[in-house]
């Protein structure tokens, strides 16, 4: 014959074990956002700064984003911002060798030999780059720059198409350098299929959180 149960008593003081709390359920992830921005010049890749310099702050107020990728203060153009962890490193992460297309104003007239050279690849400080396409451009239809670019009034300016598929820092600057054609100004406008169109600098929109 079995003996009931006698009923378990709860003592002041004494915790419940863990399977008799309750469980408080978890808030659902966030949903994944991605944010296209057409960086003006001088500002910063980040949200604040302790020396008052303009930040990411000054033109997007949403909340849990942050940068996929960099873009130097002294760069323009398309900037990616996302809340989804995932989706931020296959975009930075430089072993996904998503292309990145730069407008680039550089002093002097590019010849054949030099955009080549851009071609094939160059050989920076911190090693060869990957071979990169390079072409001569129109002057291309592009918001003014504040401040104005300073040119030299006795050498001649061109424009040229630069596609990369590195994140090396200042990497299309040295590149144009080391080929004797010093960067004046430098607009990111595409990153894999994502681009400014339609963004006027400092505006952004929200597209699809996907890659």
């Amino acid at each position: 014959m079995s003996r009931p149960q006698r009923p378990v008593s709860r003592r002041p003081g004494v915790k419940p074990s863990p399977s008799a709390t309750r469980r408080v359920a978890k808030a659902p992830p966030a949903e994944p956002k991605l944010i296209l921005f057409n960086k003006p010049f001088d500002v910063l890749t980040q949200f604040s700064d302790g020396d008052g310099r303009a930040t990411l702050k000054d033109f997007i107020e949403i909340p849990g984003i942050y940068p996929a990728g960099r873009l130097d203060r002294d760069s323009e153009g398309l900037l990616l911002l996302t809340n989804d962890g995932q989706l931020q490193a296959r975009i930075a992460d430089p072993r996904h060798k998503l292309a990145k297309t730069y407008w680039v104003q550089v002093e002097g007239e590019p010849s054949v030999e030099q955009l080549q050279r851009l071609r094939d690849g160059v050989e920076l400080n911190d090693g060869m780059t990957l071979p990169a396409d390079a072409r001569q451009l129109e002057e291309p239809a592009l918001w003014p720059r504040n401040p104005p670019v300073r040119f030299r009034k006795s050498v001649p300016t061109s424009w040229l198409e630069l596609v990369i598929r590195e994140g090396r820092n200042r990497q299309v600057r040295r590149m144009t350098a080391a080929v004797g054609l010093p960067t004046l100004r430098l607009v990111r406008v595409r990153i894999g299929d994502w681009t400014i169109e339609g963004l006027d600098q400092g505006q952004w929109k929200e597209v699809p959180a996907r890659l």
